[in-house]
């Protein structure tokens, strides 16, 4: 098994730009986590946008503790304060960085304050109002913005950005004009990173497996299988205790006659 000889660093991270790909996987659980850790990925990402994922961060920390973790930040961060606070918080409780598709505006805030920031370019499934679910930068237009939203994005002190559906070859030439780190999730093998979902990884959801994806499992099939399992075994048991086959002698804690006897005579002088 592939491990670093330590948990990365931001710094760690940025002397690799250029030598060589990282791997890495967004998961959702404390299993996934250490799965992951176990295979020997380079990067972890996760969500912390709402209670339930903000309770999640510490189990995740702790079942991967050797891995550089970032967190993803609520949407609609209403000012910077309230970004900085958000931030922190992960922070202090073991997130490595924190991811942000806020203004550079916001994210300027938080570089400020030395928190190591995750910007996003390019399809941003939280702004798709104003592209559609599609690649961007296909066009002169749109490339030449893409180049100036990275180095605005750059100028604001973000350390890295995830890359979404941007054109391979767009995507290798945009890594080599930033000293960001950038996360292709379906923008080619150019980047710093190759970034994928578990539920992609996995299989592990209804919708059709997106172009940039690619499964190595079928969870969803497993889990379907699993409940049905659930059915037959508990249809199972409630025969067997309507037929009269559950509980069975082996089930039972026997006592002997003559002690029980005496303990029902005891228990009568008692209740008289």
């Amino acid at each position: 098994m592939l491990r670093p000889r330590k948990k990365y660093t931001v710094r760690d991270l940025q002397l690799l730009k250029g030598k060589r790909c990282l791997t890495h996987i967004h998961v959702k659980s404390p299993e996934e986590a250490a799965a992951a850790e176990a295979a020997g990925v380079d990067l972890m990402s996760c969500s912390f946008d709402s209670p339930e994922a903000q309770a999640r961060l510490p189990l995740l920390v702790a079942a991967a503790p050797n891995s550089f973790l970032s967190c993803a930040t609520p949407h609609g961060l209403a000012s910077p304060e309230e970004a900085i606070r958000v931030a922190f918080r992960a922070l202090e409780i073991g997130a490595s960085s924190v991811y942000c598709s806020a203004s550079p505006f916001i994210i300027e805030a938080m570089a400020r304050e030395r928190i190591p920031v995750v910007g996003h370019l390019g399809m941003v499934p939280r702004h798709v109002t104003w592209t559609n679910y599609r690649a961007i930068g296909k066009t002169e237009a749109e490339a030449v913005q893409l180049f100036r939203d990275m180095k605005t994005l750059e100028s604001a002190g973000a350390y890295a950005a995830e890359l979404e559906c941007v054109p391979h070859n767009l995507a290798r030439f945009l890594s080599e004009q930033t000293k960001m780190l950038l996360m292709s999730l379906g923008s080619g093998p150019g980047c710093d990173t190759q970034f994928l979902f578990s539920d992609d990884i996995l299989g592990d959801y209804d919708e059709r497996l997106p172009r940039h994806a690619k499964a190595y499992r079928n969870f969803l099939e497993e889990h379907r299988r699993l409940q049905r399992e659930r059915i037959a075994a508990f249809g199972e048991y409630i025969a067997d205790v309507k037929a009269g086959r559950f509980p069975a002698a082996t089930h039972l804690v026997e006592m002997d006659d003559a002690v029980l006897h005496k303990a029902i005579a005891a228990i009568g002088k008692t209740s008289g």
